[in-house]
């Protein structure tokens, strides 16, 4: 019986990859990162990517997907790390459907 998988391909086109390294080195990602944690931007991963996914394409290189996989699953890794902003409600507060108070200043 015939492997009915997909093949594999990268998570993302790889101009993807490029696209997020140009943006990385630029001037206003830089300004944005040096005012937010005082470092300079590391683009390199971005660049050893977009390789990893041409050679890919190039040769179907098995270290090349092991690459790409090992850096995006470093990537969803990291961004579990955020903790989300808002608490997500279970149920609307009980009296959303009274009108708001527009012209009434809050109680204070």
């Amino acid at each position: 019986m015939a492997d009915s998988a997909a093949p594999w391909r990268p998570p993302r086109v790889c101009d993807d990859y490029w696209s997020e390294f140009r943006h990385c080195r630029s001037v206003r990602n830089r300004f944005h990162h040096f005012y937010t944690f005082g470092t300079s931007p590391s683009c390199q991963q971005w660049k050893e990517d977009f390789n990893s996914c041409r050679a890919w394409e190039k040769s179907r290189s098995p270290e090349a997907k092991e690459s790409l996989q090992k850096s995006e699953r470093g990537r969803v890794a990291e961004q579990r790390n955020f903790t989300p902003v808002w608490e997500l409600r279970q149920h609307p507060p009980r009296d959303w459907h009274l009108p708001l108070d527009h012209g009434n200043p809050p109680d204070s």
